[in-house]
């Protein structure tokens, strides 16, 4: 972030302390770049890549906690703003300046973008200049006008997507909708290196295989007309960033050591794997999905 946006109140530091962040902060950014690039095409320029540097990662929920405060988090996560590179040109158009996603806000009806001289923005409607984190944190917490209605008010491109592709499996037609394709792979040491610092998960090589390959994939959980014809599920492990001890429990439940890759069903079941491949489901309990990852993959994509 430029200087000038540096500078930030006690209460936003208290809020940036509770979601993780220290003074000296710094993880990996090359998972953020390479999907961005595969998603945008986006090129993360000098200050977001700072920026992701130092507060990617991190969800913020506000100070004092509520229902408002808490269903309107700002996430720090580029990843939740990719496939909108048009809704990103759009709004650098308008403002003159060349913008790169660092996040969302308002659970994704507003996204965060960054502009090469470290001024923050969001994005819904139009687009407005923020007056840095401070800005940002202050106008979450008191219901500012800032904050859009709690639906994101785009279509998920996953659809078109999908509707796009030609005849094949359920599960390649998913898989290629959500951007992969046979030889596709990304590096995994953002994910790593944030859940080692704030959630002390330690990946094992089959995580680390499976992730490379299918990670950040997913099905939206809702579809053009309201419904979808498959379970919704997102294989992006910083969903489980705070949540160790649950991914502990379902460890000790399933008498494996587990590596979350991800969450299904609107966030009521995480999805994690042992270091075998095989892949368990559950968040009181857990149960056996699937023994390899390729019958996991099979078993999410399949239509209800």
């Amino acid at each position: 972030m430029s200087e000038e946006n540096r500078e930030w109140s006690p209460g936003t530091e208290d809020v940036l302390r509770r979601a993780g962040w220290r003074p000296g902060r710094t993880v990996p950014t090359e998972t953020w770049e390479a999907l961005l690039r595969e998603r945008g095409p986006y090129e993360a320029h000098d200050a977001a890549r700072r920026f992701l540097a130092e507060f990617g990662g991190l969800t913020t929920y506000g100070w004092p906690a509520d229902s408002v405060t808490t269903s309107s988090a700002i996430r720090f996560d580029p990843l939740r703003a990719a496939w909108q590179d048009e809704r990103f040109a759009r709004a650098g158009l308008q403002m003159g300046v060349s913008l790169c996603p660092v996040g969302t806000a308002n659970e994704g009806a507003s996204l965060l973008g960054l502009g090469e001289d470290g001024a923050l923005y969001l994005i819904r409607d139009g687009i407005e200049r923020l007056n840095g984190l401070d800005h940002l944190v202050q106008a979450q917490g008191t219901r500012s006008d800032l904050w859009a209605p709690a639906e994101p008010t785009h279509q998920n491109g996953f659809w078109q997507r999908l509707r796009g592709l030609g005849e094949g499996s359920d599960t390649d037609r998913v898989l290629r909708a959500g951007g992969w394709s046979p030889g596709w792979s990304v590096p995994t040491g953002t994910w790593e290196a944030v859940l080692m610092q704030t959630g002390e998960f330690e990946m094992h090589e089959a995580a680390r295989r499976f992730l490379a390959e299918f990670g950040a994939l997913g099905v939206p959980h809702s579809g053009p007309n309201g419904s979808a014809p498959w379970i919704e599920f997102s294989l992006d492990p910083l969903l489980a960033i705070w949540d160790a001890e649950i991914i502990e429990a379902l460890a000790d439940q399933a008498g494996v050591d587990l590596y979350p890759l991800g969450m299904r069903d609107r966030g009521n079941q995480y999805l994690t794997m042992a270091d075998d491949g095989a892949v368990y489901a559950g968040m009181d309990d857990v149960w056996l999905l699937a023994p390899a990852p390729d019958e996991a993959l099979t078993r999410l994509t399949t239509p209800l």
